[in-house]
C-alpha cells in the first residue's frame, strides 16, 4: 500500500503529503461495497461525486442530482470507509444562491452522512462561499478548471487553462487556497499549467485530466475499472474490464437457469 501513511486520513495529511512529495490517491465511490474495497486497497480519498447522476442513475448530466440523493449514497460510503477521507459533492442548485445556502447544505450533508468534507465547484467567484463553509467548521475541497456543473455555460467538456485561461486558472487556485480549502481538484487542464499551479499554491492539487504534475490523482471508478463500457475520456486509464466480466457472468447465470443446471443439489436444502 502506498500513499498517505495514516490509520485514518485527515485533511492535515494532505498538507503533509504535499510537503513530503507523497502522491495522493483518490477514487469516486457511491456505495458500501466499492467503498470497502477501495478503502482496503489504501485509497486516500473517496469522493461521493455528483457524477453518480451519470454512472449510478443513468442521467446525461450531473445537474439533476439532489442533496437527498447524494446523502443516501454518502451514508453508505461513510459507513464502509474505515481509513479514507470521505468527501461529498455539493450538487448543482444547493449552494449558488448564497454562502448561507451553501453552509446550510454542507451542515445537512455532514450531519446526515458522517462524511469528513464537502467539495464545491468554482474559483474566484466561489471564494466567499468556501470561506463561509470553512468558517462553519467544515473542510472544503475546491474544484476548478472544467467544472461539470457549468458544462452548458462553458460550451461543453472543453479543456480549461489554455492561453490566456492559464491566468484565470491560477487566480482561481489562489482564491480557493486563500478561502481556506484543504485541497483543490484540477479537471481537464493542460499538464504544464496544472504542474505550475501545483507549485504556486500550498494546498494539495488533485488532478483528473491534468497530467502527472499534480499532488494526487482521481478517477471515476466505473471508468477506470471498465464497468462503464461506453466511451470514456482520454485521461482515463483502464485497469480492469469489469463490464465485460459482469456481462459474461450474467450470461452464464442465464444459461444455467435456462438449462436447469442451477441450482444443483449442493445449492439446495434437504
Amino acid at each position: 500500500m502506498s500513499g498517505i501513511s495514516a490509520k485514518r486520513v485527515r485533511t492535515r495529511h494532505f498538507f503533509e503529503a504535499k510537503a513530503a512529495g507523497t502522491p495522493i490517491s483518490a477514487l469516486t465511490s457511491y456505495d458500501a461495497l466499492s467503498a470497502s474495497i477501495f478503502d482496503e486497497a489504501g485509497i486516500d480519498m473517496l469522493l461521493v461525486g455528483d457524477s453518480a447522476a451519470n454512472v449510478v442513475l443513468g442521467r446525461d448530466t450531473t445537474l439533476s442530482i439532489t442533496v437527498d440523493e447524494m446523502i443516501v449514497l454518502a451514508k453508505a460510503v461513510t459507513l464502509a470507509a474505515r481509513r479514507a477521507l470521505v468527501v461529498v459533492d455539493l450538487p448543482f442548485g444547493s449552494y449558488e444562491a448564497s454562502p448561507q445556502q451553501a453552509v446550510a447544505t454542507s451542515v445537512q450533508i455532514m450531519k446526515e452522512t458522517g462524511a469528513h468534507a464537502v467539495k464545491i465547484e468554482g474559483g474566484v467567484e466561489r471564494a466567499d462561499t468556501i470561506r463561509a463553509i470553512v468558517d462553519a467548521g467544515i473542510p472544503v475541497c475546491g474544484h476548478i478548471g472544467f467544472t461539470p456543473q457549468s458544462e452548458h455555460a462553458l460550451g461543453g467538456p472543453v479543456i480549461q487553462g489554455r492561453g490566456s485561461g492559464a491566468d484565470k486558472l491560477t487566480r482561481d487556485a489562489r482564491a480557493v487556497e486563500a478561502a481556506g480549502a484543504f485541497a483543490v481538484v484540477l479537471e481537464m487542464v493542460p499538464a504544464e499549467i496544472a504542474a505550475q499551479v501545483t507549485r504556486d499554491i500550498e494546498i494539495a492539487t488533485i488532478g483528473i485530466g491534468a497530467g502527472p504534475g499534480t499532488d494526487g490523482q482521481i478517477l471515476v471508478w466505473q471508468d477506470a475499472f471498465g464497468l462503464n463500457r461506453g466511451k470514456t475520456a482520454r485521461f482515463v486509464r483502464h485497469y480492469a474490464n469489469l463490464g465485460d466480466s459482469l456481462l459474461d457472468a450474467a450470461r452464464a447465470y442465464a444459461d444455467d437457469v435456462s438449462a436447469r443446471s442451477f441450482p444443483a443439489a449442493e445449492e439446495s436444502y434437504e
